[in-house]
């Protein structure tokens, strides 16, 4: 059975950047990018919570939902994690995917627009 998920670019989505990908051969998770308004990075204190937006929509077929989990490489590095996670994406959602990261360190963490924030 082959299900299909469309991404729709949304109009402040950077075409420099790539769509959500496998990044190596056994990966589980595709790695999905933070899309910053006009290239800026964004700075997450920590205790903090924000919402990091990544320019895309997706449709997903009835009865079926995306998962948004976090980078171990992030998560491990940082003190940034996903902070509802697995954050799920409903099959009726048509809104703009953002990432709710947290940051549980001791220091501020800097996104910058490219970054890959989830998977």
């Amino acid at each position: 059975m082959t299900i299909e998920v469309k991404i729709k670019k949304l109009d402040h989505f950077d075409e420099e950047l790539a769509l959500p990908r496998y990044e190596t051969l056994w990966a589980a998770g595709a790695d999905i990018r933070a899309c910053l308004t006009h290239n800026q990075d964004l700075t997450i204190r920590p205790g903090e919570r924000v919402l990091v937006p990544t320019g895309l929509s997706f449709e997903i077929p009835q009865g079926f939902e995306i998962q948004v989990r976090p980078r171990s490489g992030l998560s491990y590095k940082t003190g940034l994690m996903v902070v509802n996670s697995p954050g799920t994406v409903d099959s009726d959602y048509r809104g703009e995917l953002k990432v709710i990261l947290g940051n549980l360190g001791t220091q501020d963490e800097i996104i910058h627009h490219g970054d890959r924030v989830a998977q």
